[in-house]
Formats: C-alpha cells, structure tokens, sequence
C-alpha cells in the first residue's frame, strides 16, 4: 500500500466549485492510472474519474461529465479534481486510487470506461465533501 493523501474536501453551497488534491509521498505517480472515487452514506463506491498515467485518457462518470475535470500536476506528484456546479446528489466521501500501469490495459481501458475499483490496489484514506445550502 503506497502513501497516498487526499485534502480539499469541504462544505459547499449548491452550483459551487472545488478543487481536490491527490498527492503521492515516495513514489512517481506518473507511473500509474489514477482515479477518484466516492461514497455516500449508504451507498456502494463508485467511480468518477480517471486518467492514465501518461493523461492521454481520461473518462468521467455520466453524472459529472462537464462539470469535473481530472488533471495531473508532476511537479507537484498530484492528481487534481476539479468540480465545478457541484449538486448534492456530489456529496460524499471522495477517494483517491492508483495501480501501477504495464502495458497498455489501462491506457485504452480508461477510453472506455473508468476501470473498476477492485483493478485498484493503493488507496488514500479520503476527503469529505458535502453540497448543501
């Protein structure tokens, strides 16, 4: 399990913005697909974005698409989340995930769709976010 910390999760009015951070300690996230997940009470994690290790592919969940942007930062070694006109259907706990990539599966699986999270094995302990007035 590699250190993985997720920060920037917070309370936000509805049609609001935020930005989450995924950042990596000790190892170069570059070599692996990332993606961010959430949870609400009560329901299963599901997956909301992804993108692999080189950003040539991204994918989106159908409910944020046009409204969160997954971007890399390799300065920083960090994945990023931006949400904008964020809902209260968004409200949950958000997670980052990576697996290191070899070989092309991730990178035109990620075309089609978020992989699943049991193809994830390095997981962040997540960052709260509630939308709500």
């Amino acid at each position: 399990q590699l250190p993985l910390v997720e920060s920037g999760g917070g309370l936000v009015q509805p049609g609001g913005s935020l930005r989450l951070s995924c950042t990596a300690f000790g190892f170069p996230l570059d070599h692996y697909a990332v993606a961010w997940f959430r949870q609400a009470p009560g329901k299963e994690r599901e997956g909301v974005a992804c993108i692999s290790s080189n950003g040539g592919s991204r994918n989106y969940v159908d409910s944020v698409k046009g409204r969160f942007t997954i971007a890399r930062n390799s300065a920083l070694n960090a994945i990023f989340l931006h949400s904008d006109s964020l809902k209260p259907e968004d409200t949950g706990a958000y997670y980052c995930a990576a697996v290191r990539e070899r070989g092309s599966y991730f990178h035109l699986q990620i075309r089609t769709a978020c992989p699943p999270l049991s193809d994830f094995n390095n997981w962040g302990q997540g960052t709260q976010v509630t939308v709500s007035s």
